[in-house]
């Protein structure tokens, strides 16, 4: 997995980049939780809550806004104003005093967060055009940001035995500042170039990401798969201390045990992810995936209505490192099916669109996991969940063709023979039958093809990307 970061300088840096930042982002999180108690005593829950809440709508409603408004800029200065935006709020939350400011604060720090993620996303697969070197890459970002959830706190409370809480926001702002500079050192390709049709209007810009979602059916796919894990997901950051503390009567310390199984989940399923993708399709590994997450909620379910043992314990841990598993299986190979679903000129809107809807599945499930959880205990709350889970599933293996391959034979009727798309085509009734990779770009606005085997497909607006004979 390392040998990406050897041979790609240029990758090499923003990755450390990235890591350097989310060591920032984990410090920050604990100092706000800090800060939150100092400002509002026994209200600090809602304040964080409410933070959570202001950072899951900016990433819902900025992030298309911005790739719409950024389409043309140049990457580099995009992303280190991204991150001097995020170091000088991190500058300023030590001087707060009322709880509106760090709303506010909060609410910027998201919106550069939202500018920055998606266009680095989109950066690295013009960075790794390889598929495997890309793969590797996707496992490294999935790995940094799990070590980031066990590091971040154990660095924190390390630092805290000796400083006050307030310096740990200098750690945040040198991390920010950390990967401007690492960002500014790389090379990196310039901006994309324009959709042939030009998607006049910022109306259509903004949305184009998200009509290129819904046009190509594995991201569309993709989208329940990644609402199946949400249900997973919101369970565990939600119910854990629940489920220690109240349902176990176990420990505060043991708390941080079972997050770490999930983490521990998530970070072997992303060391194993690479080979197993150079043996299996996306298709037969995230599937499979979404039912487990079902599987193990409305199992969980059952679980809590047994009453409580000392076996339940270790079971637990078993069933929170599965929820791991799943999400990274799911999450991590997403960059290869957007860069297999869209042309070099919609990476970022397709990566913003991806980012702002996955976010969306999250802020349905956080409430449901919380407040059902609440109101009807957490026996109820797995079963409802996993009964989302497992629409998503289905709804998702419904919706994702198998086998899914970017190369399908199609023949062309129009074209003249020797036409330079049709290289290699050979005569097959009355028209010319080849084989190339369907993208959504302006190649097919020029030289429509005709698939092999008719067969129903969906059309964007003619406002949007223009139609390709097959989106998937």
């Amino acid at each position: 997995m390392l040998s990406v970061l050897r041979r790609h300088r240029g990758y090499r840096r923003l990755f450390t980049a990235q890591v350097i930042a989310l060591v920032g982002t984990g410090l920050a999180t604990v100092a706000l939780s800090l800060l939150a108690y100092d400002l509002a005593g026994s209200h600090a829950g809602s304040v964080l809550g409410t933070a959570l809440a202001i950072k899951m709508v900016a990433y819902v409603g900025l992030a298309p806004l911005i790739s719409a408004l950024a389409r043309q800029l140049p990457p580099r200065p995009l992303l280190v104003s991204a991150d001097l935006v995020r170091a000088a709020v991190a500058l300023v939350l030590p001087f707060v005093n009322a709880v509106w400011q760090v709303y506010a604060l909060i609410f910027v720090l998201q919106a550069a967060s939202a500018t920055f993620t998606p266009a680095f996303q989109s950066l690295i697969p013009r960075l790794l055009p390889v598929e495997d070197d890309y793969t590797r890459a996707l496992s490294l970002s999935r790995l940094a940001y799990d070590l980031e959830v066990l590091f971040s706190p154990l660095l924190a409370a390390a630092l805290l035995s000796r400083i006050t809480y307030d310096w740990l926001f200098l750690g945040t702002v040198t991390g920010f500042l950390g990967s401007a500079a690492l960002v500014l050192s790389a090379a990196l390709p310039g901006p994309a170039a324009a959709p042939a049709d030009g998607t006049p209007g910022l109306a259509a810009r903004i949305t184009r990401g998200t009509r290129v979602f819904l046009a190509t059916p594995r991201l569309r796919a993709l989208l329940a798969l990644t609402l199946a894990i949400a249900a997973g997901g919101a369970m565990v950051m939600v119910n854990t201390i629940g489920y220690v503390r109240d349902h176990l009567g176990r420990a505060t310390s043991d708390v941080p045990v079972a997050l770490g199984a999930y983490g521990a989940g998530s970070i072997a399923a992303a060391l194993l992810l690479p080979t197993l993708l150079r043996r299996a399709s996306d298709h037969a590994l995230m599937l499979p995936a979404a039912f487990a997450s079902a599987a193990l909620l409305l199992a969980l379910a059952a679980l809590t209505r047994t009453g409580t043992g000392a076996w339940q314990w270790p079971v637990l841990l078993v069933i929170w490192c599965a929820f791991g598993v799943t999400e990274s299986v799911i999450m991590t190979p997403t960059g290869r099916l957007i860069r297999r679903s869209a042309s070099a000129a919609d990476l970022n809107a397709t990566f913003a669109a991806q980012f702002s809807l996955a976010h969306g599945c999250w802020l349905l499930t956080y409430p449901v996991a919380g407040w059902l959880g609440t109101a009807a205990g957490l026996a109820v709350v797995a079963l409802v969940l996993g009964a989302v889970a497992l629409g998503a599933a289905l709804a998702a293996w419904r919706l994702w063709p198998a086998p899914d391959t970017s190369y399908l034979p199609h023949v062309h009727t129009t074209l003249a023979h020797g036409h330079p798309h049709l290289a290699d085509a050979q005569p097959a009734g009355g028209g010319w039958r080849h084989t190339h990779e369907f993208v959504i770009d302006d190649l097919h606005d020029r030289w429509p093809c005709a698939p092999a085997t008719p067969e129903p497909r969906p059309t964007l607006p003619r406002s949007g990307p223009p139609e390709s004979p097959v989106h998937r």
